[in-house]
């Protein structure tokens, strides 16, 4: 079967491997459509230290049931529309044994520790396939980077009377700002690029900052009447935007980290003790997280369509990254259809 694989830095082809094979207690699911992630870029780039290439990419998907295996439970039938949870947990470690399975010591996301699923089929245990209902394939493959927006301010345990910065308007910051504004939260987003703080207002931001052309620790004080931030959310890691999250936050606030700095980060650490901060990491999601994005999206309420910036066959994939890799602020979302 056709798949994409990342050769070496910057080198993408399209290769034949084999049909997987069907055991119980799997699912067999015809892979419609993947989605090209941060962490894809970074391979591509030769700068994801996580990766060991080449490797097939892909842990966005959305797919259809072709196959079920023994001992499958009834409610998995041919032909359902599903994503896939991408990451796995050992049950052993800290993480697992505390219920947090998304930060399992060991875990290995597809695309990034193990082979992913940009492919023509892929083999899965039954526990790692999430039914999607009536959402299209083609949008299932938004479900998991929404997610981890989610799960982010689920850690952040935003409430209604919260102000929240959401520093990075891509997939998972616009997640961030879709949950803490379905939550009541006063939601102010922050970004360099105009189009994407448009769309981040359409999606529940009361208040968005160019962070480019404005002062946003300014900004903010202006919109919080002094006080700062209760929650912010850093979804972009990059040492500036770092600070910059320390630096908005109010006395006594929260803030969650999902991005990884590529370097160090100086933070003068004497705000995190005057201020007495909750700092959070935010590390992949939990079902619950992909249980509450497919209900958003069946809401009706997500512009879909301008969160998917092109779709793309495999053969025109390396293309497509390259193009991503020239100007990666104006992308959210490049599928790759099979």
């Amino acid at each position: 079967m056709k798949a994409v694989q990342i050769v070496a830095p910057s080198d993408m082809k399209v290769v034949e491997i084999e049909r997987p094979e069907l055991h119980a207690g799997e699912v067999l699911v015809k892979i419609a459509y993947v989605g090209f992630c941060g962490s894809d870029l970074n391979t591509y780039l030769g700068r994801n230290p996580m990766v060991k290439l080449p490797v097939i990419p892909g842990h966005e998907v959305g797919a259809v049931i072709e196959e079920i295996g023994p001992d499958v439970p009834e409610s998995f039938s041919k032909g359902m529309h599903v994503t896939v949870n991408p990451y796995t947990n050992c049950g052993k470690c800290a993480s697992c044994r505390n219920g947090r399975v998304n930060a399992c010591e060991h875990n290995e996301t597809l695309g990034v520790q193990r082979n992913g699923v940009m492919c023509e089929y892929a083999v899965l245990p039954w526990t790692k396939i999430i039914p999607a209902g009536n959402i299209s394939p083609r949008d299932c493959a938004l479900i998991e980077p929404m997610s981890v927006g989610f799960h982010a301010v689920s850690r952040a345990q935003v409430i209604d009377n919260d102000v929240v910065v959401v520093i990075g308007c891509g997939m998972v910051g616009m997640g961030a700002v879709v949950r803490a504004s379905l939550r009541g939260a006063t939601v102010i987003a922050v970004d360099l690029d105009d189009e994407k703080l448009a769309l981040a207002h359409r999606t529940g931001a009361t208040y968005v900052i160019n962070s480019k052309t404005e002062d946003v620790r300014e900004r903010v004080r202006q919109l919080t009447d002094g006080l700062g931030a209760d929650v912010v959310i850093e979804a972009v890691g990059s040492p500036a935007t770092y600070v910059m999250a320390v630096d908005v936050v109010s006395f006594t606030g929260r803030v969650v980290c999902i991005g990884y700095a590529k370097s160090e980060v100086a933070f003068q650490t004497k705000y995190f003790v005057q201020k007495e901060l909750d700092i959070r990491g935010s590390r992949n999601a939990l079902p619950a997280d992909f249980r509450a994005v497919i209900h958003y999206l069946q809401s009706g309420n997500c512009p879909i369509e301008e969160f998917i910036s092109a779709v793309v066959a495999p053969e025109e994939a390396q293309q497509a990254m390259e193009q991503w890799a020239a100007n990666p602020g104006k992308v959210f979302r490049i599928l790759v259809k099979f």
